[in-house]
């Protein structure tokens, strides 16, 4: 079973959101991770890129294949992981911690509510 903490929003592309006041940290989650196995390489955004919700904003690359990774939400990419550059692996063994991807400033906050809450994306995932 997948951990799905309760204090996220998630994408229907496994993407998920921790709201830091303006900002939106963006990571996959824990049932993309496991899908994907053995993370070698994340593409990282670059700062100040603009972005609309689900657009193509990175990629994840695993010894099984290539995964984009999608914003959740409209904004600004203000930073993004280096540490992944240097051990992408990070993805893997800390999803929701250490193995983030990029900051938003997101344009609108209100648009975090549109995305599932940890019951709906539960569900999704079976």
């Amino acid at each position: 079973m997948s951990n799905v903490p309760a204090d996220l929003r998630y994408t229907e592309s496994h993407e998920w959101v921790r709201v830091e006041g303006e900002n939106a940290r963006v990571g996959i989650t824990d049932h993309a991770q496991a899908e994907l196995t053995d993370v070698v390489y994340v593409e990282l955004p670059k700062i100040g890129t603009q972005v609309e919700a689900r657009g193509n904003i990175a990629v994840v690359e695993s010894v099984k294949a290539a995964s984009d990774i999608y914003a959740p939400i409209k904004g600004e990419v203000v930073e993004v992981n280096e540490a992944l550059s240097n051990n992408p692996a990070l993805v893997n063994t800390d999803p929701f911690g250490e193995g983030w991807i990029f900051v938003l400033k997101m344009a609108n906050a209100d648009d975090v509510q549109q995305l599932k809450d940890a019951a709906a994306y539960r569900q999704a995932i079976g």
